[in-house]
């Protein structure tokens, strides 16, 4: 994006005790085999009033990949983390959960949010982390990742 002369664009990160006020909403990391649900859960998290990245909205033909996720990260209070039937070691996502879980743990007001939702198991790493089971009980599921989110 091209800027002014006199104006300056902020790419810094969210400073640990200013990042939650700042932040828009939920970044939604997903495999692209369940782009559908990803897409259904993250109308109904917009539809209960948070501000949502979902790649295939943000991402439009000419745009840098890279540069767009890392924006959604950095702006993002959740990352809704989707367990898929196909895993979530893929190469996009895990950079997406790992990074926001580091930032999580660096104390960077982000929270990993897992959810269930075509199936799989979490990662060794967050294996203690309660998740909402979108396969189970899809409203319960999404009830219970919003009130994470409140």
């Amino acid at each position: 994006m091209a800027h002014s002369p006199g104006t300056e664009q902020n790419t810094q990160p969210l400073a640990p005790e200013d990042s939650a006020e700042h932040q828009p909403g939920a970044f939604i990391s997903h495999r692209g085999e369940d782009a559908d649900l990803a897409e259904r859960l993250a109308e109904e998290i917009r539809q209960a009033g948070f501000q949502v990245w979902l790649d295939e909205w943000e991402i439009d033909v000419g745009d840098s990949i890279v540069e767009e996720i890392n924006s959604g990260l950095e702006n993002a209070r959740y990352v809704v983390l989707c367990y898929s039937n196909a895993g979530v070691l893929s190469p996009w996502m895990g950079r997406e959960w790992m990074s926001a879980l580091a930032r999580q743990l660096n104390g960077y007001g982000v929270k990993v949010l897992p959810v269930r939702l075509s199936g799989g198991e979490p990662p060794a790493i967050l294996a203690d982390i309660k998740y909402a089971d979108l396969v189970k009980d899809w409203d319960r599921g999404v009830s219970e990742l919003l009130r994470a989110m409140r």
